[in-house]
């Protein structure tokens, strides 16, 4: 064998071993962290997700509900985790805003952590006694602008 083919050989071989390493995936369970507590939705919906993703992975899914401090908890213990797919995150929406309730969060959103994928959507409501004035969130925007501090 000439040089250019062992370099094929010697390449398709290497590509051979890390298809068959990639396959081993995953070797041993895979921890869902969800970053309420249990019974809510996101919990639900976590369970729902990993039974069907233990199913598909042939792996054992661990869901592990960290809840505490609007989710700050356990997403922290996601994001100090090992990037190496065996520690998921399960979280809401209220993890785009986050960076701006907290002064100091002990990770970075953008940073951290790394979308895999949009599980489901949920609706917001913003409602208030018929008997407010407010008819549009234009409305209450304004209102607050002219009363600060007045309404809660």
């Amino acid at each position: 064998m000439g040089p250019p083919i062992r370099l094929l050989a010697l390449a398709f071989a290497l590509t051979c071993v890390s298809m068959a390493r990639a396959e081993t995936y995953p070797e041993r369970p895979i921890h869902l962290i969800v970053p309420f507590a249990a019974g809510g939705a996101v919990d639900i919906v976590a369970r729902i997700v990993g039974a069907k993703l233990s199913e598909i992975a042939g792996s054992k899914v661990v869901v592990d509900n960290r809840g505490g401090a609007g989710g700050v908890i356990g997403t922290e213990m996601a994001a100090q985790a090992a990037g190496d797919g065996y520690t998921l995150l399960i979280h809401s929406g209220s993890i785009s805003y986050d960076p701006f309730l907290h002064d100091k969060l002990p990770y970075d959103t953008m940073k951290d952590l790394a979308p895999v994928a949009m599980i489901g959507t949920t609706p917001n409501l913003l409602v208030a006694m018929p008997s407010f004035p407010a008819r549009s969130a234009r409305d209450l925007i304004q209102m607050a602008r002219e009363n600060p501090g007045g309404i809660s």
